[in-house]
C-alpha cells in the first residue's frame, strides 16, 4: 500500500472517530453543552444561507486581509530601513522589534478601543499591531542572511540600484515574505476573534459574543468550524502549492 494512501486511511480514521466521540457524548449531555454534529452542520449551513450572518464572515475576512496587508507592508518598510540608513539598525533590531514583539495583543486591542471607539478599524489596527513584529522579524532574518557574494556580483554588473532589488533582492527575500503571510494568516485567526469580541462592532468574534450570552451553542461550534475549514483549505489550495513551488525552485529537499 501506497504511503499516500496509508496517511488518507488515517485521516479519515481519525475525523470518524472524532465525529463518533463527538456525537456520543452530545448524546449524554445537554445540547447547550455539546451539540450534536448534526447540529452543527445544519447550523453551518443556515448561516452559509443567511445574507446577515454570511457578511459576518465576509467582515471577518475583510479584518484579517486589511491587517495582513498593511502589517506587511509596514513591517517590510521597517525591515529595510537599517539597510538604507545603518544608523537605525540598533533601534530596529534592539528596542523596536522587541517592544512590538512583547507587547500585549489585549494591550493593543483595549488602546485602540480608547482611541478609535468600537469598530471595525479598531479590530484591524489591533491585529496589524500584532502583525507587525511577525513581519520585521522574518524578512530582517532575510535580509541579513542573503548570499553577499551575488549581491556582490550583482552591484559590479550594474550600478542601478533598484535594478539590482527587483532581480536579486526580490528573489531572495520571497520566501521569507512568503514565510511572513503564512505566519500572519495563521495568527490572525487567533487575534481577530478576540479584537471582534471586545472592540468590534461586527463579524465573526461578535457573533461569538451573541450567541454566547443567548446560549446558542450551536452557532459558536459552527463559527469555530468555519475557522477551522478556512485555515484548512487556505493551506491546501494557497500555500501548500506555493510552497511546493518554492521547494522546487531553491532547491529544498
Amino acid at each position: 500500500m501506497e504511503i499516500k494512501t496509508k496517511k488518507i486511511i488515517i485521516s479519515l480514521v481519525f475525523w470518524a472517530s472524532f465525529i463518533g466521540i463527538w456525537q456520543a457524548y452530545s448524546l449524554q449531555v445537554p445540547a447547550y453543552q455539546l451539540p450534536s454534529p448534526g447540529s452543527v452542520a445544519t447550523t453551518m449551513l443556515t448561516i452559509f444561507s443567511d445574507v446577515n450572518m454570511s457578511r459576518q464572515i465576509m467582515l471577518s475576512l475583510m479584518h484579517i486581509s486589511s491587517a495582513m496587508l498593511i502589517a506587511f507592508i509596514l513591517g517590510s518598510c521597517i525591515a529595510v530601513l537599517p539597510s538604507l540608513h545603518p544608523v537605525s539598525l540598533h533601534f530596529v533590531d534592539q528596542r523596536l522589534t522587541p517592544f512590538l514583539n512583547s507587547f500585549s495583543g489585549v494591550g493593543w486591542l483595549f488602546i485602540a478601543i480608547l482611541w478609535f471607539g468600537i469598530n471595525s478599524f479598531t479590530v484591524i489596527f489591533a491585529v496589524t499591531m500584532v502583525l507587525v513584529p511577525f513581519a520585521i522579524i522574518n524578512l530582517r532574518t532575510g535580509l541579513t542572511e542573503m548570499d553577499s557574494e551575488i549581491l556582490e556580483l550583482g552591484t559590479s554588473l550594474t550600478r542601478k540600484k533598484l535594478k539590482n532589488f527587483f532581480k536579486l533582492v526580490m528573489p531572495m527575500l520571497f520566501p521569507y515574505a512568503f514565510a511572513t503571510l503564512r505566519i500572519s494568516f495563521g495568527v490572525s485567526w487567533k487575534v481577530v476573534l478576540t479584537a471582534e469580541l471586545f472592540g468590534g462592532s461586527g463579524g465573526m468574534g461578535y457573533m461569538l459574543n451573541k450567541a454566547r450570552q443567548e446560549f446558542e451553542t450551536e452557532i459558536i461550534f459552527a463559527i469555530i468550524t468555519y475557522m477551522i475549514l478556512f485555515v484548512i483549505l487556505s493551506e491546501l489550495i494557497v500555500f501548500n502549492l506555493v510552497q511546493k513551488s518554492l521547494d522546487k525552485r531553491y532547491h529544498v529537499q
